[in-house]
């Protein structure tokens, strides 16, 4: 008979860190390549600026000094990481997997290492397998990693996109606990939307010789998400067994702040729920924007320790995930 591995009881987020580019672009810096306003780009995304990554900033470079905030803010070391897992969708090659190099250059121990590719959702859809993973056996303490460089594949001329995405990467530290720390997820696709949000086939830009550039139908994704996520975090909550007055934290992905106010709305959140509005002035930095507003929140103390927080993030596929979480 085949051994099964055993695991902890639970498991939880230790900490988080983030990188935020040093280069902070303002409206008034997008506004003439494509015919429009400062004010047209507040009243429509809520963002007035965002950061663009310089050209030493690289993917891996980001993801390794996220990491290492979370890692100082959970208080251990590398060596302790056994599992490396890495969401992006512009890390610019197909392989070697970026996670490997993040870990390498961390100086971990061999981990196991991989990169996941579910768009704005990716970093939930990490913290659920982490969960997994160290109540399963499979891991100790893993490292889940979300970063982008959209900047590479946002037209900047393209009036639908172009104010929109950003560039940074958002990391936490998942341990095992004692007590509950991470909600059951609720996740799931939709993929007959997958037009909504897409790059080019690569081998059709090679070929007209452009870039891959990221293409998104604006007004049915704010439509899906505005209306059809607001019942995955009512989900989630019932599923973590906490209503929404019990809940501390509200850290959506950063997508536009007229879909995080429809959401706050829809699931008729009580004023107490702090919301993360990191998206004012860091844009949507995908993967990388959930992570990003949590360390934002705990860092200005609208999110405290033992707090609960409702991550939930969706993008291109389309795909979603939602856990309620506590707070490191």
């Amino acid at each position: 008979m085949i051994s099964a591995s055993t695991g902890a009881p639970h498991a939880r987020i230790l900490g988080v860190g983030g990188y935020r580019p040093s280069r902070v672009v303002p409206n008034s810096e997008i506004v003439d390549l494509i015919d429009s306003s400062d004010e047209w780009i507040r009243t429509r995304s809520g963002i007035t600026e965002r950061r663009w990554a310089t050209e030493d900033e690289t993917v891996q470079m980001m993801s390794v000094a996220a990491a290492r905030k979370a890692l100082d803010h959970a208080g251990i070391g590398i060596e302790e990481i056994d599992c490396v897992i890495v969401a992006t969708v512009s890390h610019m090659r197909q392989t070697p997997a970026v996670a490997a190099l993040v870990a390498d250059e961390l100086g971990a121990d061999h981990p196991a290492a991989f990169d996941i590719s579910a768009a704005c959702a990716g970093f939930c859809h990490g913290i659920s397998m982490a969960n997994d993973f160290i109540r399963g056996g499979s891991s100790r303490n893993v490292l889940v990693i979300g970063v982008e460089r959209l900047s590479d594949i946002t037209d900047p001329h393209d009036r639908g996109t172009a104010f929109i995405f950003a560039d940074g990467a958002g990391a936490a530290v998942v341990g095992p606990s004692d007590e509950p720390g991470i909600g059951p997820v609720v996740w799931g696709s939709s993929g007959d939307k997958a037009d909504h949000i897409q790059t080019a086939d690569w081998f059709d830009a090679i070929e007209a010789k452009e870039t891959p550039w990221l293409r998104m139908q604006g007004n049915p994704v704010f439509r899906w998400a505005s209306y059809s996520m607001a019942k995955v975090g009512n989900e989630a909550l019932e599923k973590a067994g906490i209503t929404a007055d019990e809940l501390n934290c509200f850290v959506p992905h950063q997508a536009n702040m007229r879909i995080v106010d429809a959401l706050a709305r829809s699931m008729k959140l009580p004023e107490s729920v702090e919301i993360a509005r990191d998206i004012a002035t860091m844009g949507n930095t995908s993967a990388a924007s959930v992570p990003l507003a949590l360390e934002r929140m705990i860092e200005e103390g609208q999110a405290k320790p033992g707090d609960t927080a409702l991550l939930i993030a969706f993008g291109a596929g389309l795909v979603y995930a939602a856990q309620v979480v506590v707070v490191p």
